[in-house]
């Protein structure tokens, strides 16, 4: 079995960055339908919404609800989005105190 030739360190960066450039030749641009363009309109609102409305709010859950969000923004443009039911659960998420956990512990 023959091995691969190995390649130098700057002939890799060289190959990686051709790769890139192919790549982004390549790459179609995807157009949005206007039923489409609104709907991600909604959704960014009502997520700004949320991120402005929860800002005061203490709590442990309040954070990491707020980080998802913030998360859901700066990915928008990604295939994989949240359906319906998920979404209104992320938005709304942030207002939501956890149930406290109950203890077996019999102190008084």
């Amino acid at each position: 079995m023959a091995t691969p030739a190995k390649l130098t360190p700057l002939q890799e960066m060289e190959a990686r960055r051709l790769a890139g450039q192919a790549a982004k030749a390549n790459k179609g641009t995807r157009v949005y339908s206007e039923e489409e363009k609104a709907g991600r309109k909604e959704r960014v609102a009502k997520a700004k919404d949320a991120m402005s409305r929860s800002v005061g709010l203490k709590g442990a859950h309040v954070a990491p609800a707020r980080a998802a969000i913030k998360t859901y923004l700066q990915r928008l443009n990604e295939p994989n989005q949240p359906d319906d039911a998920q979404f209104e659960m992320l938005i709304e998420a942030p207002f939501k105190a956890q149930p406290k956990k109950k203890t077996n512990d019999r102190r008084f």
